[in-house]
Formats: structure tokens, sequence, C-alpha cells
């Protein structure tokens, strides 16, 4: 039934109860724990009922409830400080505003573009680690004052909820989001109205309703289709689901996220200077951004890509070309046919910058590879990340040696106050003083960690365990009364889950998607040597697992069943639990309560992971293949890392290697490690050694003001700087380089180079000696009908030879133009000074040279003797 009329209704709070409301809807809640507890003490049971949500909690909340507590003088003092820590949280001066006070930073203005943002379990607008990531990016830019918006989309039902049957197999559940009980609220324009987006699709024309969610100082746009202004099905449903339907809703959400997203922005007056796409789902804002460009200053399109590429950044998540959006070249054309008309541009140049080979008028097309080519700067999310995508998009920059690929590498980090225990807090705050918050990166801070008692810092982690263990035990309760077992059990129906692990044990834990290269059934190759592990009579261990495959991941799915399934067997009852519906609720509770934090996947196939650094924080200590963050942690964390030996190209027998060396550092020394403990207190003294390690060490790196910080004075600021020159006076700088890159484009097939050897004793040699610290004078002659020396970077590329005899990591000195030789031939000369011993070789090569320049890689041509 219709209603004539829709009505939102608001709670009624007394006068003094007001600040709720206000702290309510800014999730700087999520990561202050005293405003957490705060809201937990109003109504602890509704706490939880609502999901640790609190504007659904106020919604509902009895009027008894809030008028008894507004005479509770206790409360009442402990919310005036809070609300007045909140209020000075936005009044006081950021890192920002103290340390980057330049004037050509004036007018900067950042938009994050992201599919998905995990901030906190009440708003499920993600599916795992690329969400998650993005609010603790949000949350340390709020804490660094950076001018800065975020975009997304507001999905209607977001990711599935996971259930396992009675055998093990994952089944997906879809709830409906309450919007008006969630923290956030719509966006208006400045006339009070409701702020509307349209998005051209062929099938019609998409109306966004845009809220906002407010993150400390940073709001976040997220677009929502399920309006009634959208008449036709297949319009409103565009947002429903996150990840879910077929390529053709893949897409739609990507153009409503860019196109849509760009547009949004500009309704409210927000015009950003640096535009910054996690990953490629964003890659279609670089497509709207230029199009305003050109509708704004009248330029080409070929100009307003390089007026408006100078500030787009792009951050490349993902490890294998596989693991990126690929579309039919047709199911382009019928989304982007009109796009084409308003850009002045043929279909072919348009699918050439998503396809690996433009030409190639019959491959697909990615939309990382378009925002690969429309971003000035580009980042992989670990240093190893790094090396893998320069290896896999080196096609795109022929002839250029792999490490001289222009993508770069921030390693990823976590918001550590969202994601350490409220009782490890406190020893912080009273052993490292509030130091630790205000100097995150401080090394020295974090020494003070070996300040904290072991049986105090023990007792605390113990605790923190303890805790674990019964959020699983009551998430098994629930399941078992739902008739969710996958195990029948005679003489034990009336223990059901109370039993299940032992808060004393060694605890294992391992979170993450099930994806089949994260290898999540490792641990099972030998059964029968794990039983023995788990079963010690003296020594015992448990393993907890948690995760989600993607709803069309077969492959997944197999593997959640397969723990399952064993996890049943009398042998491992007790002793594994598979916890559904990972989120992150569950992950909080894993991260702060294991004692181990396994992870193996198939090396180089983890970007980066940021679980690890979240258990490390609470002094978990990681059990870890050396991929991603941790080949950069291991050497300093206190965990273990696994020896993968030799690469072995069988699968089968790869995982029997690395799976026996897990056995091996088991047995012979984290669990002998673990039970080694002090006579007199029970405590582990070598073991917490090694946890305060593992904290001193990796906090102070692994964190997202860190990895802010280093987003913004390497990426961020130089963008905007590079944005500014090349915008100013209507663009000149812009209309000129693309003018620059045509003619040089047009004329470098003509270009040749050649060594011109003046040395007389190595005249005829094709090899000689030289000693360490001497120097040889290179000469090389230049061949161009057209482009004259100045145009030129000519340099001598050199470098130790490997066995195959090629230049390995070679480095460059630069040649300087020494004369012209007539017709359009150049000498130009270099000194070559070698500083280190062995067999060395050199060659010549000319890349393009224009001031204006990101990178001397950006436009892929270079030319080698």
């Amino acid at each position: 039934m219709k209603p004539l009329r829709q009505l939102t209704v608001v709670p009624t709070l007394p006068p003094n109860l007001e600040p709720l409301r206000e702290l309510a809807l800014n999730l700087w809640w999520t990561w202050d724990r005293e405003a957490l507890d705060l809201f937990h003490h109003l109504d602890a049971e509704l706490w939880e009922k609502t999901y640790h949500n609190p504007v659904a909690m106020l919604g509902q909340i009895s009027q008894e409830r809030l008028d008894a507590t507004s005479k509770n003088n206790v409360f009442l003092a402990r919310l005036e400080v809070i609300h007045k820590k909140f209020r000075e949280y936005h009044k006081t001066p950021s890192w920002f505003e103290t340390n980057h006070k330049d004037d050509t930073l004036k007018d900067l203005q950042i938009a994050y573009f992201s599919m998905e943002y995990g901030l906190t379990e009440c708003m499920p607008l993600y599916s795992g680690g690329l969400g998650v990531l993005a609010g603790d990016h949000l949350k340390s830019t709020s804490y660094l004052g950076l001018p800065f918006v975020a975009v997304g989309l507001l999905y209607q039902h977001g990711y599935f909820r996971q259930t396992l049957t009675a055998d093990g197999w994952q089944m997906a559940d879809y709830p409906t989001n309450d919007f008006y009980n969630m923290p956030i609220q719509p966006a208006k324009l400045d006339d009070g109205s409701p702020l509307l987006v349209e998005v051209e699709y062929p099938d019609g024309k998409a109306i966004a309703k845009v809220w906002c969610a407010q993150v400390g100082r940073v709001p976040l746009y997220l677009l929502d289709t399920n309006i009634p202004e959208n008449q036709h099905e297949e319009l409103r449903n565009i947002t429903d689901y996150l990840y879910g339907g077929d390529e053709r809703l893949r897409i739609k959400q990507e153009i409503l996220l860019g196109i849509g997203g760009y547009r949004a922005l500009a309704a409210l007056g927000i015009r950003p200077t640096v535009c910054h796409m996690n990953e490629g789902h964003a890659a279609f804002l670089a497509i709207e951004r230029i199009r305003q460009m050109m509708l704004q200053t009248g330029i080409r399109f070929e100009e307003a890509c390089e007026a408006t590429k100078a500030g787009n950044i792009f951050t490349t998540h993902t490890p294998v070309p596989a693991g990126i959006d690929w579309f039919p070249p047709d199911l382009v054309n019928h989304f982007f046919s009109s796009y084409y008309r308003e850009l002045g541009v043929s279909m072919d140049t348009f699918l050439g910058l998503g396809r690996t080979n433009p030409s190639n008028t019959h491959s697909e097309f990615s939309p990382a590879l378009l925002a690969l080519r429309l971003s000035a700067m580009c980042n992989g999310v670990s240093q190893l990340h790094g090396e893998v995508a320069r290896e896999m998009w080196k096609d795109l920059w022929p002839g250029t040696p792999v490490h001289e690929v222009p993508i770069g590498a921030i390693t990823n980090g976590i918001h550590t106050r969202s994601w350490v225990s409220g009782d490890m807090q406190s020893l912080f705050d009273r052993y490292l003083g509030p130091r630790w918050i205000v100097e995150l990166t401080n090394q020295a801070v974090w020494t003070q960690i070996s300040q904290i008692p072991d049986p105090e810092l023990w007792r605390t982690h113990e605790r923190r365990r303890e805790r674990l263990i019964t959020f699983a035990r009551q998430r098994q309760e629930q399941k078992q009364a739902l008739g969710g077992s996958i195990s029948k059990r005679p003489q034990e129906s009336d223990t059901l889950a109370t039993k299940i692990l032992n808060s004393a044990a060694l605890t294992i834990g391992f979170a993450r998607r099930f994806a089949t290269y994260k290898r999540a059934t490792l641990l099972f190759h030998d059964v029968d040597r794990l039983d023995k592990i788990l079963n010690h009579p003296e020594r015992p261990v448990q393993l907890i697992f948690a995760g989600k495959a993607h709803p069309h991941d077969y492959e997944g799915k197999l593997l959640i069943q397969r723990i399952a399934r064993i996890a049943a067997e009398p042998r491992f009852y007790h002793k594994i639990v598979f916890i559904e519906n990972y989120d992150i609720c569950v992950g909080r509770y894993l991260v702060e309560g294991v004692d181990v934090w396994l992870n193996n996947p198939l090396r180089p196939n983890e970007a980066s992971g940021t679980s690890g650094m979240k258990a490390a924080a609470n002094g978990v200590l990681n059990l870890s293949i050396a991929d991603g963050w941790w080949a950069e942690a291991n050497h300093l964390g206190g965990g273990w890392t696994i020896d993968t030996g030799p690469v072995i190209e069988d699968s089968k027998s790869t995982n029997k290697a690395h799976a026996n060396a897990i056995y091996d550092l088991l047995e012979n020394e984290i669990v002998p490690l673990f039970y080694q403990r002090n006579a007199v207190d029970d405590v582990p003294y070598e073991w917490v050694a090694r946890m305060k390690t593992a904290m001193q060490n990796l906090a102070p790196i692994f964190n997202t003001k860190r990895m802010v910080s280093e987003y913004a004075e390497q990426l961020y600021f130089p963008a905007h700087r590079r944005w500014q020159a090349l915008n100013e006076s209507e663009a000149k700088r812009s209309i000129a380089l693309a003018r620059w890159k045509t003619h040089i484009r047009d004329h470098w097939g003509d270009l040749r180079v050649e060594e011109k050897r003046t040395d007389a004793k190595i005249a005829a040699a094709q090899s000689y000696e030289l000693g360490v610290g001497e120097s040889t004078t290179v000469q090389a002659v230049v061949r161009t009908d057209v482009l004259f020396p100045h145009e030129l970077a000519v340099q001598i590329y050199h470098g130790v030879l490997d066995a195959a005899g090629e230049i390995h990591n070679g480095t460059v000195s630069p040649m300087a133009y020494k004369d012209d030789l007539g017709g359009g031939t150049y000498l130009f000369q270099g000194t070559l000074t070698l500083k280190q011993t062995g067999l060395h070789g050199y060659t010549v090569r000319v890349l393009p040279y224009h001031e204006d320049l990101q990178s001397p890689h950006e436009l892929g041509l270079v030319t080698w003797a």
C-alpha cells in the first residue's frame, strides 16, 4: 500500500541530552573509546541489539530511559566532557594547518573516490580490506586536517550477510539498510533542498539522491538511486548491491560513482584540484573531469586530458590482471557512445585508453587501465606490490626497464585507535601517555612499551582472549539455536557451544576474504599432523576462522565448507571454529584476542594485507608468508616468517612444502614458547618480549597517519602544484604540453641514436677494464629530422650485468648536448664513473624531454642505441 505522504520521525531528546544527537551523527565516535562507552552505558542491551548504531539506538530507546538519563548527573558530566572534547577536536589546529602553510597549497581540495567504505559495523557498505582501508584513510585524513572530501555509493542491501548450512555451505542473505536510522543525513544545497544528481544511461536518466556521512572533519558523500524519482526498476536498482549482479550492473555502478560522484561535488560547489581513485572502479571520474574542463574552457579533448591528468592519482590494490574489471567493447560502446560525441573522440580512441594495446580493436576495456593512463601518479599498496604492479603493467611502457615503470608504492596502514582494544589503549595511556595518539609515528614514544610490566601486559591480553572465546561461543550458540549446526553429536546436545574452545589455550586466527590464493585450508594439508598439534595433552592449540567467499566464487565456498566439515570431526570439535559473517565487529574481536595471526597467501599475490597490522598493534604475533606488508615488517615484528624455499612450479608440492614449514614452526618454536611459563606467576616472559617487539616496532610504521601523510607529501601536494601550474592562464601550459606530445609522437619513429667512441684504448674493444672511481667519456650521435636537442633527454644507462648478460636495475647518467653536426644530427656527451667492482655494462638511450612532464617515461617512448 503506497502512502499519501512521507515523513521522517526523529527521537525527542531532553535538551541536556541533545549533544548525543550531534555525537551520533559524526563517525568520530567510532574511534573515541569514551564516546563508545558513553553510548554503551546509555543502554547496553539496545547498543548490542542495534549493532553499535547510536542513531538507531536513540530512535528506539524508551522515553522513560531518556528522561531518567537526563537526571543522571554522572552521565551528564561524562557527556559534557566528551562533547567538549569532540568540539575541541574540530577546533584544534591540524597537522596540515600547522606544517603546510605554503601559499601553493592554499587552494588545495582533494576528492577521494572508492566503491566501498568500511567505517563501522553498523554501516555495511564494504566487503573487505579495500573498504576498511578506505574507511581508515578517511579517519586519519580527518586527524591530519587535509582539505578532503570522499565519494561513494549508498547500497540498499550492501554486501551479503553470511550463514552456513548444516553441511557447511555458504549462503548469502541481503538485509535492507535503513538509511534514516544510520549515521548519515541527506546532503542539501544552499537553499536547503536535497541534492539530486543526474546521470545519463542508454535506458534512461538515473537520478541519485546524495547523502552525507560525516567522518570527523571529512564529509563522505554517498549516492543512492533507490528513490521514487527513478520510475524504472533498472535505474532504481543500480545501488542495490555491492559487487552484485552482472557486468552491466557493474559498469552502471562505476559510471554512477565516477561521473555521478564528480557531478555531485560540482553541484555542492566543490572543485577538486586533486582526485584520488581508490582502485579502477572510480576511473570514469577522469572522463567526467575532462568533459567538464572542455565545457568550461573550450579546449580540445587531448588538451583537457593534460589539464585534468595533472591532478589525478590512481591507487591499484590488485596483483594480477584477472583481479580487475574487463568489459567487452560492445558493452562500453553501449554506455559511452554519447560521450564520444561530447568529447569529440572516436570510438577507437576512447576504447584505446582502457586497452593494454590501444591498437588492438578486439581486446577488452579495463577501467583500471583508463585510470593508469589518465593519472599523473600511480601507486601500489606495499613495496613488493609496487614491484609486482610495475611488472604487471610494463607493456604500457614498451622498452622501459621494469624498475623504471612509473608506478610507485605507499604501504598501507591501519587507523590504530579504531583497532586497538580498549584494554590495551588503557595500558598505552598509562605507560606511554597521550603522545601515543598525538605522536603515533614517533618510534621513541613506542619504546616506552618496554615500561609496561610483563605480567600486566599478559593479563590484559588474556582478558582479550577470554572475551574472544566468549564471543565465539555466543555466535555458535546462536547458530545452534537456529538449527545450523553441521554436526549431530549424541550426548553433547546439552553442552551446545559452551565447551568449544579453551580460554587458556594458544589461539591462532585466520580471517580474510576466501580467495583461493589466500589458501585458507593450507593448515589442513596433513590433518593427522595437525591433530597432534591441536590435541597435545599439555600444550593445546586451537584455530578460529572467519571470512567470506564472493557469492559467485564456487572455489572459495568449497574452502569454507572444507573447514566447516573438518571442524565438525570429533577430534577437532572444541578445537576449530568458523565464525560466520566476518565483518568489522568480528575482525575486531579476532585481532584483539588471538595469540597468533596466520597469513599464508601464495606470494606475491597479497598486495598488502592489513589484518596482520591490526593484530600486531594489539600485541598479537604474526605467522606469515613474506608477502605484501610482511615482506617489509618480518625483520622487525617479533613474529615468524614461513620459509617458502625455492619456487616450485607444481602447486601441490608448493602447498606441501609451505604447510610443513608451518607445522615445523608450530611444533618447534611457537607452541613451546607460548607454554614456556614462569613457575611463580605463569607468565611466558619470552613470548611477552616478542609481543612488545611487535607493538613498539610495527605500530609507529604501519598506521594510516604515516600512510596518509605520505600520500599528502608524495602525491597530493605535488599533484596539486602541477595542476595549478598547468591550468593557470586558461590552461595555456596544458594546451602547449598536449600539442608538444602530439608533435613528439608523430616524429619519434624517425629518431636514431648510436654511440660514438672517442677513447683510443677502447675504440675497437667490446669489453675493457676500468678501475673503481675512474671515469670514461661516452659520446652519442642522435639523428632526427624534426626534433631538437632541447626536446630530448639523452642518457647513459649502466649497471651490473646479470647471468644472462643483461643490465639489471640500471642507473642513469645524463649526457649533455655538445654540437650540431648538421642535417638533423646532434652530438651528446657524458661521463661514466663506476664505484663498485664486477662485470658492468652500459648503453645509450633517448627519451622525450619537456619541463612539464610528470615523468620522463610519461609518453612510453624510448629509443636505445
